[in-house]
């Protein structure tokens, strides 16, 4: 007769599991209350969200116990406290955006806000363990709804951006359950913690062991095709543009920067196994990904004429260039890593969130309201927000004094001080490039009048608390230099409890 087996709470350790609990109480709550309550205004649902994400917040920031819990499945270490903290930080931001004036398909459904907190959730989980398991459940509940959430717009541009995500997404889940199931048959094992170990003994990764390597290999393409995805990596960036231009502009800004934050941490916690095992094929597929990921992007960005089109080629190239620091492997590096996409998160919230509150009602299916054309003489028109449009585009550009120059010139250093010395020198030459791209749309508003039959009204969509919360992020990039000192030690602190 078997024994039976005695699980005691204590040993669960509960509190890794509690920030992402929140997450979902809060998005079956505003179900719940939707059941009860028809027909609410979407700032309750807004607010609702906004105060279950700072209770995770909280939640995560009080959390002060082992980092392993649920039987192993769940890592709440410095890493994954960190990401988290960028993830539901990000989030907030982007949702009171939905505080705007227009109210589009979307913000009718309680449905809508529920789901956003579901794809919070989902990676809180991609972050919170080093189990492929959870890291999957996690990927395909914030995937799924996110799916969902840019079909809901309900525009045919909206419903064809949902399914190339869609399809594409499934094809990267499948890659990274393949290449799972040949590192499980490998290693016995799905957690990275554990593979890492097996894959370090001496000789296991060796020309001499032949089966062994040439399946490592084939799981690690696959695996780097699942990941890739997710952080719109080169090749597997080509449904970028037309899914942000299918998405709102709130939307596009949060796919942007918040799913490729989580596919960061599961990078670093992947490729940190076969960068220090030093093996050059591996090694080479990636430092070649990184380089083709900041380059090509950059160089078709160039040849656009949408705004919104162009920060979607900058954000894969931004990609790239955070994706760098990985490949660097040290400590510095992995600092540089979270400092770059803190400051890219800011940045680029204003950027997005600027074309949001120029958004009208007036343009059709398929057309585009945010071409360099219409924007041209802004500058005459309204020249408040010309004038922070500018700022944010000088800022993605890297001027000093705003936000991100002090990114790039960290993860040059890194680079510098690792001894990649090319590598620093391409994203010196990439940030020239997109110098130029950025600089285009801020002659148009500045250097050009106001072409004949434009639009002469701007800023429809803005309301009190979404120009407070982008003079917020304006704010942030001016007085970026006083955060660098403070955010590195926070940043520092955290990456060395968790070993890297």
């Amino acid at each position: 007769m078997l024994e039976p087996i005695n699980i005691s709470l204590d040993s669960l350790n509960l509190g890794t599991i509690a920030p992402v609990s929140i997450a979902i109480i809060g998005a079956l709550g505003i179900l719940l209350t939707d059941i009860f309550n028809k027909n609410k205004h979407k700032s309750l649902y807004v607010i609702l969200v906004v105060l279950f994400l700072i209770f995770d917040l909280f939640t995560l920031l009080a959390f002060n116990g082992e980092p392993r819990g649920l039987f192993d499945l769940m890592l709440l270490d410095g890493i994954s406290i960190l990401s988290q903290c960028i993830i539901i930080g990000g989030s907030i931001l982007f949702i009171l955006l939905s505080l705007s004036k227009l109210r589009l398909q979307e913000f009718r459904y309680a449905e809508y806000f529920a789901l956003y907190l579901f794809t919070v959730a989902g990676f809180q989980f991609m972050v919170s363990s080093d189990s492929l398991i959870l890291i999957f459940v996690g990927l395909e509940t914030s995937s799924l709804a996110l799916y969902t959430m840019i079909a809901m717009h309900n525009r045919m541009v909206s419903i064809e951006a949902a399914i190339k995500y869609f399809t594409m997404g499934a094809l990267a889940a499948a890659f990274f359950v393949f290449g799972s199931m040949i590192f499980y048959a490998i290693t016995g094992t799905v957690e990275l913690g554990q593979m890492a170990q097996i894959l370090s003994q001496d000789g296991f990764l060796s020309r001499e062991n032949y089966s062994n390597y040439v399946l490592v290999l084939v799981g690690f393409v696959f695996m780097f095709a699942a990941i890739g995805f997710k952080l719109s990596l080169f090749p597997y960036h080509v449904w970028v543009p037309d899914v942000y231009q299918g998405s709102t502009s709130a939307m596009a800004g949060f796919i942007s920067v918040i799913p490729k934050m989580a596919g960061f941490v599961v990078a670093l916690r992947f490729f940190e196994i076969f960068i220090h095992a030093n093996d050059i094929i591996i090694q080479t597929i990636l430092y070649v990904t990184v380089i083709l990921t900041m380059t090509i992007p950059n160089l078709i960005a160039l040849q656009q004429k949408d705004i919104k089109r162009m920060l979607a080629y900058s954000s894969i190239s931004n990609a790239g260039m955070a994706m760098a620091a990985i490949v660097i492997g040290t400590q510095q590096s992995t600092n540089a890593l979270f400092l770059y996409w803190i400051l890219f998160t800011i940045t680029n919230f204003g950027a997005f969130g600027i074309l949001w509150l120029n958004r009208g009602k007036e343009f059709k299916d398929y057309e585009s309201p945010y071409t360099f054309n219409k924007f041209s003489g802004l500058a005459q028109i309204s020249p408040f927000t010309a004038t922070i449009l500018a700022m944010f585009l000088f800022a993605l550009t890297g001027l000093p004094p705003f936000a991100l120059f002090w990114g790039k010139m960290y993860l040059i250093s890194s680079a510098v001080n690792a001894g990649h010395i090319a590598l620093a020198i391409i994203i010196v030459l990439n940030s020239v490039i997109a110098a130029y791209y950025y600089l285009r749309p801020i002659s148009y508003m500045f250097l050009r009048d106001v072409e004949k039959g434009a639009n002469p009204n701007f800023m429809q969509n803005a309301t009190t608390p979404t120009k407070s919360i982008v003079g917020f992020a304006v704010f942030l990039i001016i007085i970026s230099v006083l955060l660098i000192d403070p955010l590195l030690n926070i940043i520092s602190t955290l990456v060395s409890n968790s070993g890297f």
